[in-house]
């Protein structure tokens, strides 16, 4: 296809980026802690550090895992904490020292735990105290030799440390698992200085072991390489540079830094750019989170639809100052029109969309950062990608028409870890990348998604898109949350159904359905609804709706 995007980007940002401006992302994140060396880095439950102290802190790390657990380069490593400030310099570490990063969503059951480190041969795992009891029942199925357990005081001073881990242990009863074999703590393992040993890393090389349902939904390890992870950070830099400023930009990292979307853009492209990042270790304690963004001042927000629409059902929220916010950004998920509306009413400030996914690294695309109103599109591809609307056999569509969405470019991932098979399903010789999207092109060349390829619905024939319906029924102001899936329908062959969490309890079938002939087209209109207290959600709020089809199924 015809870059035709190109003639939409803002003034200023450049068609494509150099790949290779650094040989390893571990140079790129030496280069930003050495540039802004006596600004603040990361800050977490009141404790800051400068970048200074991240890159000493990091290769102090990164020798002890050399030389006291003996990790070579390629080794791969699992980190799953939530946000600490332990995880940046573990990052930091673990790319310095060669080792391949398998990021573990810590609240992960005993079965999705297994999969990620068995799969990924870690040999080591650095994990908070407080999830070990998952851990210690799958450990003999794995290939783990090296357990190294770390608290959440574990980067505070003594003072601090002592009265936040003693809390959590003996109030909260939050202690980590007594039969753990090999297991030592954080500090013990820091607690010599050995030499660091530099460490020769080609861009080629894997930085991440990224695991991801995919376009089949069965979990793999998307094999990003250091190139990988430098391209799309330097898509993201050039960007957004004109509309922030080096060294002097705040983010809120509520995400968490075991999803793509944060570790790229939260973490590494922050530092980067010599911001300082906010680091919110439990953003579902909503007051804690709401009172964090009242008393600490912040020119970046970051999240995803369900974050921002639980942050405004707080009644504290109206007390939060926004009025130092340069950007509002959220990726993940589509964020619905009554939410984005509903933001710019109580903030004044509109939320732009980007779009990714893990086997990009994740970021392909974004709207410019100065448009002033919420668009429906996911943007412009970013610098040096390449994107094209296909057929299933793979042909290109016309401008306009609906198809999938394939992209190419740096940041796309090397393919899935031992499972050629499945790389073969979504990656082809020339680079490209089937992502599992149904999305149009217009002429300026904004893309717009318009679902998922596996939740479209066809009802009598026609195509109905799910997220549709999802967005009108979000505009009803007695629904808090709705997903709909498509379900057998001995007449239509599917049927549209709607999951509804009312914020009315009194909401009627009758009265959704009546909304909905206002809007929707008659086949489009939900023909089953079901009621329910909450939505099966991914760790950062995704509804996952294979969940609900999974209940469907059984219920046949």
């Amino acid at each position: 296809m015809e870059k035709i995007w190109l003639k939409s980007y803002p003034p200023g940002v450049p068609p494509t980026i150099d790949p290779d401006a650094y040989p390893s992302l571990s140079v790129l994140l030496i280069d930003a802690c050495q540039k802004y060396a006596d600004l603040p880095a990361l800050e977490n439950l009141g404790t800051t550090i400068t970048y200074r102290e991240l890159h000493d802190k990091s290769v102090h790390l990164a020798a002890c895992l050399q030389k006291k657990l003996g990790l070579v380069k390629g080794d791969r490593i699992a980190l799953m904490m939530p946000n600490l400030l332990q995880y940046p310099i573990a990052l930091m570490a673990a790319l310095q020292a060669g080792l391949v990063v398998v990021n573990i969503n810590p609240l992960y059951t005993e079965r999705e735990l297994l999969l990620p480190l068995k799969d990924s041969g870690a040999k080591a795992i650095i994990v908070l105290g407080h999830f070990t009891k998952a851990l210690a029942k799958v450990l003999s199925e794995t290939n783990l030799e090296h357990i190294i357990i770390t608290e959440v005081g574990d980067e505070f001073s003594t003072l601090k440390r002592f009265g936040i881990n003693t809390y959590l242990k003996y109030i909260k009863k939050m202690a980590p698992a007594s039969n753990l074999t090999n297991a030592i703590s954080y500090r013990d393992l820091l607690h010599d200085k050995p030499a660091f040993d530099t460490v020769d890393i080609q861009s080629e090389d894997l930085a991440f072991l990224q695991y991801t349902g995919g376009t089949t939904g069965v979990p793999k390890g998307a094999m990003l390489t250091h190139r990988n992870m430098v391209a799309n950070i330097l898509q993201c830099l050039v960007w957004i540079d004109g509309t922030l400023e080096f060294g002097k930009e705040i983010v809120i990292t509520a995400l968490p830094l075991y999803h793509i979307f944060s570790l790229t853009i939260c973490c590494f492209a922050f530092i980067r750019f010599g911001g300082l990042s906010r680091l919110i270790t439990n953003p579902r304690d909503m007051s804690s989170f709401i009172k964090h963004l009242q008393k600490n001042p912040f020119t970046v927000f970051i999240g995803v639809n369900t974050l921002y629409h639980e942050m405004m059902r707080h009644r504290e929220f109206l007390n939060i100052d926004f009025t130092k916010t340069k950007l509002c950004l959220a990726g993940g998920m589509p964020v619905l029109q009554s939410v984005a509306d509903r933001w710019e009413e109580l903030t004044q400030k509109n939320i732009i969309m980007g779009y990714g996914l893990t086997e990009a690294s994740p970021v392909v695309s974004i709207s410019p950062l100065t448009i002033k109103f919420f668009s429906p599109s996911i943007g412009l591809p970013m610098p040096s990608t390449d994107v094209a609307i296909v057929n299933e056999a793979g042909d290109d569509l016309p401008i306009g028409e609906a198809g999938e969405l394939a992209v190419k470019g740096p940041q796309v991932m090397k393919g899935y870890w031992h499972q050629p098979e499945e790389t073969a399903l979504v990656l082809n010789k020339e680079g490209w990348v089937r992502t599992g999207d149904i999305a149009r092109i217009d002429s300026g060349g904004y893309i717009y998604i318009i679902d998922r390829k596996k939740d479209m619905i066809l009802v009598s024939g026609f195509n109905v898109y799910s997220v549709e319906i999802e967005d009108v029924l979000s505009m009803h102001p007695g629904i808090s949350e709705v997903a709909v899936l498509g379900v057998p329908d001995v007449h239509t062959g599917e049927a549209v159904k709607a999951y509804i969490v009312r914020n009315d309890p009194s909401l009627t079938e009758e009265e959704v359905i009546s909304f909905c002939r206002q809007k929707l087209t008659g086949y489009k209109i939900p023909k089953l609804i079901e009621f329910r207290d909450s939505l099966p959600k991914t760790n950062v709020g995704k509804v996952l709706k294979r969940a609900l089809r999974a209940e469907e199924t059984e219920h046949k």
